[in-house]
Formats: C-alpha cells, sequence, structure tokens
C-alpha cells in the first residue's frame, strides 16, 4: 500500500514552475504580471482591457450536495476537473475562491482542493496570500472610522445613530465582537453607540470586489453604499462622506486577479472569498470573465451546495456579469450519502448500501435544483478508498433513475489521470449547446416573493416567513428603487431547511426571515434566515491548535 501524504506533504513536494511560465500557457507576456515571489502574480488591469474583444469559452459550474462531516471534495474536483481537461488536449482554466483565515483556524479547513488535486502555493493561498483580505478589511473598516469621525465633528449629514448600518470586519471567527459598544471612555472618543463586526468575506466590500467589472464600476458601487440613515429614514451614502475615493485605492491592487498554477502546472485564477452561506459564494467576475477569454474552458466553483452557492452563482453572479453557463457537475460522495441516510461519522466504514439508498434523495434534490436553471449536469462521485462496489453501484444507479450519468473520479489519489472520463463528458456536455440558462426568478418580482420563490423551488420549504418590520422594510426599498436586485439569501450550509441537524431531502418546512440587509453597492438584498451568524464562532477545539511550525520552518497542519 502506498504512504500516505497529507495534503501539506504533497504541496510542499510540488514541482512549481515560474509564473511567468504560467502565464505564457495563457499568452499573457511577462510584462502584464505582477509577481508575488516566483509562483504567484497579479495579471494587470491594463492586460485585461486588451483581451476583451477575444472570444468567450465555456464556463462549466462545480457544485456539491449539502456538506457533511463525511467531506465532499467540491474545490479538490474542480482543479481535478481543469487537470482533466488539460490532459486530454483542452485548454482550461480554473477560477475558484480565496481562502479566509477563519475557517483556516476554525473547523472547514483550507481552500486550495487535496490530495493530487491541488493549487499550489497551498499554505501561501490559504493564509495571507497577496493581501486581498487585508485590502478589503481596511477598506471596509477605513468607511467605518470615517462614518464615526463624522459623527464626532458635528455629524453635517444628519446621521442618526441609531440607524448606523456600517458594521466592522475582521478576517477572523470571534463571537465575542458580534455585538458591542464603541466610543465609550469619554468626550474624546465620541458618541457611544452599538455596533457590531462581520466577518470579512461576508462584508458588502467583498461583495462588490467580486462583482465590479472594472476599476471604475468598483468606485462607483462603493459610492453606493448606505452606511446609516437620517431621522427622515433618508439613507446616507459611501459617497456622501467622500470614502469612495480612498476605499478604492485601496482596493486597486486586490482587483487585479491572482494567478497561481496546479500540482500538474495548470493555471489557476484565485480571486475573491464570498461565503456562500452568508454571502454570494463565488470568485470575482473580474477573475472569470478574464478567464473566458484566455482559454477553451473556464472550470469554476460556487461555495457549499447547490442549494446555496449554485443558486447565487446563477441568480446573482450570472445575472449581474452576463454569463452563460454551458454545464455544471454536481460533486457527491458515496461517504456523504450513507450521512444523509442517518449513518453517523464513526460508522461510515463498513458497506451499508440501504443507506447510500436512503440519503440519495439529497443528491436527486440538487439535480432537480440545476435543472430548473436549465443547464445540464453531471455527477461527479468523489471516490473514497473505503467506497465499496456495491455503494458506488447503487448510487450510480439512483443518478440514473434520475436520468443524468454518474462518473467515478479518482482525482485526489490520482490527480488527473482520475478525472479523464469526468473531462471528456463535461467538454461533450458543454459543446452540445444544451443549456438553455435562465435565472429562476424575473428582476421585477417583488422582493419577498423572490425569497418565497427559493424556499419553495430550491428549498422545497412550504414557505418563508418575516414580521411585519422586515416586510415593511423591503417595502421600503421598493419603493425607493431596490426592488429590482436580486435576493442573497443567509442559511445554513448544512440543510435545505434552515436546522443544520435536517440532513436529506426535507420538504414542508418553514424558511424564517429574521432580518433583511440592503447592500445597495453590490447590488442585492440579504435574507438572513434561521440562526445563521455573518460572524462565526470558533468550535471546541479549533484547527489552530494543529498548525505549527516544524524545525525545518515549514508550516504543519493545515489542511
Amino acid at each position: 500500500m502506498a504512504e500516505f501524504k497529507s495534503d501539506i506533504e504533497i504541496a510542499r513536494a510540488a514541482k512549481k514552475k515560474p509564473i511567468m511560465e504560467i502565464g505564457a500557457k495563457l499568452g499573457i507576456p511577462a510584462e502584464y504580471l505582477l509577481p508575488y515571489g516566483h509562483d504567484k502574480a497579479k495579471v494587470t488591469a491594463d492586460y485585461i482591457k486588451s483581451v476583451q474583444k477575444n472570444k468567450d469559452g465555456k464556463l462549466i459550474l462545480v457544485t456539491a450536495i449539502n456538506p457533511t462531516p463525511a467531506g465532499e471534495g467540491k474545490t479538490t474536483t474542480t482543479v481535478g476537473l481543469g487537470d482533466g481537461l488539460n490532459r486530454i488536449g483542452k485548454k482550461a482554466v480554473i477560477c475558484i475562491r480565496e481562502a479566509s483565515l477563519g475557517p483556516n483556524f476554525g473547523m472547514k479547513g483550507g481552500a486550495a482542493g487535496g490530495g493530487y488535486a491541488q493549487i499550489v502555493p497551498m499554505d501561501d493561498m490559504n493564509l495571507h496570500f497577496t493581501g486581498d483580505f487585508h485590502a478589503i478589511t481596511t477598506a471596509h473598516n477605513l468607511l467605518a472610522a470615517l462614518i464615526d469621525n463624522h459623527i464626532y465633528w458635528g455629524n453635517d449629514l444628519g446621521i442618526d445613530l441609531r440607524r448606523v448600518m456600517w458594521r466592522r470586519v475582521m478576517d477572523m471567527n470571534d463571537r465575542a465582537l458580534r455585538q458591542i459598544v464603541c466610543s465609550l471612555g469619554g468626550v474624546a472618543n465620541g458618541f457611544p453607540r452599538e455596533a457590531g463586526f462581520d466577518i470579512t468575506v461576508a462584508s458588502e466590500v467583498m461583495a462588490i470586489l467580486c462583482l465590479a467589472r472594472n476599476l471604475k464600476d468598483l468606485q462607483k458601487r462603493l459610492g453606493d453604499i448606505i452606511i446609516a440613515y437620517r431621522r427622515d429614514k433618508s439613507p446616507v451614502y459611501a459617497r456622501d462622506l467622500k470614502a469612495d475615493g480612498a476605499m478604492a485605492v485601496l482596493l486597486k491592487d486586490a482587483m487585479q486577479p491572482n494567478l497561481v498554477q496546479t500540482l500538474e502546472n495548470n493555471p489557476a485564477f484565485v480571486h475573491g472569498g464570498p461565503f456562500a452561506n452568508i454571502a454570494h459564494g463565488c470568485n470575482s467576475v473580474m477573475a472569470t470573465t478574464t478567464a473566458l477569454k484566455l482559454a477553451d474552458y473556464v472550470v469554476t466553483e460556487a461555495g457549499f451546495g447547490a442549494d446555496l452557492g449554485a443558486e447565487k452563482f446563477f441568480d446573482i453572479k450570472c445575472r449581474k456579469a452576463g454569463l452563460k453557463p454551458a454545464a455544471a457537475v454536481i460533486v457527491a460522495t458515496v461517504r456523504a450519502m450513507k450521512m444523509n441516510g442517518g449513518v453517523k461519522k464513526d460508522d461510515l466504514g463498513p458497506e451499508n448500501v440501504e443507506a447510500v439508498k436512503k440519503g440519495a434523495p439529497n443528491l436527486g434534490r440538487h439535480i432537480e435544483n440545476v435543472r430548473q436553471f436549465g443547464v445540464p449536469a453531471i455527477v461527479a462521485i468523489n471516490h473514497f478508498h473505503s467506497d465499496t462496489d456495491a455503494e458506488i453501484q447503487a448510487l450510480k444507479d439512483y443518478v440514473a433513475s434520475m436520468g443524468e450519468e454518474a462518473i467515478i473520479c479518482r482525482h485526489w489519489a490520482e490527480g488527473s489521470k482520475g478525472t479523464e472520463e469526468l473531462a471528456k463528458k463535461v467538454a461533450e456536455l458543454a459543446e452540445s449547446g444544451a443549456s438553455q440558462f435562465a435565472p429562476l426568478y424575473p428582476d421585477e418580482m417583488p422582493l419577498f416573493e423572490k425569497i418565497n420563490t427559493i424556499v419553495k423551488r430550491i428549498y422545497r420549504g412550504s414557505e418563508a416567513i418575516a414580521d411585519k418590520s422586515v416586510r415593511d422594510q423591503l417595502h421600503q426599498w421598493e419603493q425607493a428603487g431596490y426592488g429590482n436586485l436580486p435576493v442573497c439569501m443567509a442559511k445554513t450550509q448544512y440543510s435545505f431547511s434552515t436546522d443544520p441537524n435536517l440532513r436529506g431531502a426535507p420538504t414542508g418546512h418553514v424558511v424564517p426571515v429574521r432580518e433583511v440587509r440592503l447592500s445597495a453597492g453590490a447590488g442585492f438584498v440579504v435574507a438572513i434566515c434561521g440562526e445563521i451568524m455573518t460572524m462565526p464562532g470558533l468550535p471546541s477545539r479549533p484547527s489552530s491548535e494543529k498548525v505549527f511550525l516544524n524545525e525545518d520552518g515549514q508550516i504543519e497542519g493545515l489542511s
């Protein structure tokens, strides 16, 4: 039996090529790459502008079932598929998000893939990378500081201290900062008021950076941020504070996509990092649209299950950017099906075909949901060594009963060799012209009706419910001209319901909307459902406990 190697050991042994060689694969001249060391670089805005007349390649979305502790491997499959397409002679680029320090040191781990389907440098990407998150955090908090400073120096804009909407952010899980009182300590520190922190990936600035088309669009969107309301409930914008210019300056370099490589030296854009459970969960429009101009196939992912990431990819990112996905891949594992079928994590080892069959409807629901957007899909079964032939066949038979095909993928252990069949099938599907993509709801549908549409058609709930104050707020935004915006559902990723313990494919549940937030700059309305938090907390045994420097100064414990 081959020696087991951890993800970081595999990444450390990678034979990386200089980043200029990776850029050359895409036809990017060296002078248009801004290197961050030898193995990562930013692609300049001038070069991106120069390729806009190129024909677009085919866009392929990788999504998944609802995540379980058993593991699904969506990012790993995204990387494996990109490598597989290159292996069969296609020109393909991978587009994924950057990793947040919150889950890296919390519970979920990193976001660079795994095994022999990874993006490198894995440790850099999972830590500070090129500083994009720091720039986003700083720009966000500059606006927060300017708000309190404006109030301190006389409040000429008439901001109602009770209606300051702009919270602060940090890229770490810290539940103690969810709700705070700031400006304590006397007259010199300003006017005390209630405030709070979100995690950086939930910041509207993060969403704006990921949805903006260029620097001009970025600054306009930053200026459109609603920071507070006056006593007459009229909005105060970031541009009223003259904050948009300085924020755009801080984000100038962060707007440029990051180019790195896979273990097999294929190009990958890693840019932006909104979570899909509390934000829109997709990498940047800049990275995706640039990749489409440079390759025949672009493989991108959307966070968590298709009920969250894929729905937001289709209804927010594709709608806003005019993208037309050609195909989708839905990642599932035998182990996750068994968990959805009621098996506990510690009992996943023994064969249990009946549990696979019992849990498979979770996958079936996601297949049906992707179909609703008119995008053809194929199922990738991410193989684990403990999977038995009978379990795999049961899952394949279920997918066939849904009218789709399931392909076994062994990219974690074999790299691109393990995704050759998937790559061939996906390329064939993308080239078939079968995609008839359309968002789930029209722009003109009322906001609460959009929420209800997602609840009923994607989550299969009976209805969304909300207090009168929430409905009144949505109506006020409609009256103010924001009724045509899409909605971004903030909900647990573990279930179609708002109960994280309700696995499988539940129906008839009620989805409570406890709060709504207007992200006028990003261009969507956030509906916060159930108990979901926009500032996560750490688990009882954080992953940070396992991260350290070894005697050679190398990082251990990242995953």
